[in-house]
């Protein structure tokens, strides 16, 4: 028993023996915990200011906008610019986006359309950071560990969601949202003090290529994906998701205070709960040390089928204890599903093969946010969440369709291969 969870340990935390990657996740620890306090306080400071469920949409129309507009992009820059280089400057990029919210809070002038600017802006930084953030993973542990880092970096994401939402919470009930977007801006400095002392050297080299140019290597990305329809079924499963059941940026603060009728400490627990539950997905999926179509299957059923039963609840206990096992079934589901795209991916296609993967999360971020709004706003988190949980479930049902029975298939044409042929 004892060599068995010695194996397991040495399988989920394999990434951490690299130091450039122990420096990165430590980093990300802190930056992580301050980014959370961001998003909880500023999707509660919306609500408080407008008191309109749609505005929290409008805001996260702010945030995807950028992803919808320049999302198919992306991927080619993260293929041409060094990934260590374009992740210092986005950081650097999001201190000072932080700070600028931080005065504006402080300073108690801020209006609605302040925070919509500043959230474009930062969408803007991150539909760059995202690709370079996951290109620099590859070069830090390489291809045979990168199933595992995608799920470590998930995990440590997650573990932020769940003290940084709980912090958010109390903090921003004693002294309002300028605080917690102060301590995010501050956090930046460990994630950028990590990556400057990262040797340069030990990163796993890429294969040569010639740097694509944008149209052109836009174009040969797509081209690729479609040639492979294990990527698009994972890019369609990713985009029906993303676009229906995984709008909590917006249906959790209305949940909290119009449908729960909470105050923000409650709101933040919820999200902790949430995060809790997706810290379980993705340590199960980091244990795993490889890329599971089964587990991603699952963890898309588990994400879904949980947000369907949430609609009817009023109990912010029960809402909670469900909102654990929706995080759960979504990190088994993004982590792994993230990890088979990149791994299918050659060097020189895969910032594109990134791009693509993220363009199909958060590309559509901008209209969902909106939709999730008016879902809230017409019918409140209920219909919110039924629309979620029937979407994800038939999108779920379709994909396992197409990759299982795909798989199915492969064993008989295999068979009538060997077979002799009649004369």
């Amino acid at each position: 028993m004892t060599a068995a969870l010695g194996r397991l340990n040495s399988r989920t935390f394999a990434s951490l023996r690299y130091r450039n990657y122990r420096l990165f996740f430590g980093g990300q620890a802190v930056s992580q915990t301050g980014s959370w306090m961001q998003r909880i306080a500023l999707g509660w400071y919306v609500y408080q200011l407008t008191h309109s469920p749609f505005a929290v949409g409008v805001m996260a129309f702010a945030q995807f906008a950028p992803f919808m507009v320049l999302g198919l992009f992306v991927g080619v820059l993260a293929d041409r610019l060094d990934a260590r280089r374009t992740v210092i400057a986005t950081q650097a990029a999001q201190l000072v986006t932080a700070s600028a919210l931080a005065w504006i809070a402080l300073g108690s002038f801020a209006q609605p359309w302040m925070l919509y600017l500043i959230a474009l802006v930062n969408g803007t930084v991150l539909v760059m950071d995202v690709p370079s953030r996951q290109q620099l993973t590859y070069r830090m542990v390489g291809r045979d560990v990168l199933p595992n880092a995608i799920a470590l970096n998930s995990s440590l994401f997650n573990a932020s969601r769940i003290f940084g939402p709980a912090v958010a919470g109390i903090v921003y009930g004693f002294t309002g949202a300028g605080i917690c977007f102060l301590v995010n801006a501050i956090s930046f400095l460990a994630v950028l003090l990590s990556l400057l002392a990262m040797r340069v050297s030990e990163f796993f080299p890429l294969e040569r290529f010639a740097r694509p140019a944008i149209l052109k290597g836009t174009r040969e990305g797509l081209s690729y994906v479609r040639r492979q329809p294990r990527m698009l079924v994972l890019l369609s499963l990713t985009l029906v998701l993303s676009t229906f059941s995984f709008n909590f940026n917006v249906t959790l603060p209305v949940l909290a205070a119009k449908t729960l009728h909470t105050d923000a400490p409650v709101y933040g627990v919820l999200s902790a709960l949430f995060g809790g539950g997706a810290l379980v997905g993705s340590l199960v999926a980091a244990s795993l040390g490889r890329a599971s179509a089964k587990v991603m299957l699952l963890g898309s059923l588990v994400f879904t089928g949980a947000e369907l039963l949430l609609a009817p609840l009023r109990s912010p206990y029960a809402a909670g204890m469900l909102l654990f096992f929706v995080g759960v079934g979504f990190t088994a589901w993004s982590a792994n599903s993230n990890a088979m795209m990149q791994l299918q991916s050659p060097d020189h296609l895969r910032g594109r093969m990134i791009g693509l993967y993220f363009y199909a999360f958060n590309g559509t971020g901008a209209l969902a946010g909106l939709f999730a709004g008016w879902l809230c706003a017409t019918g409140g988190t209920e219909l919110a969440f039924v629309v979620g949980g029937v979407a994800g479930l038939l999108a779920t049902f379709a994909a396992a369709a197409q990759l299982l029975g795909r798989r199915s298939r492969r064993p008989d044409l295999r068979r009538r291969a060997e077979e002799p042929q009649a004369a």
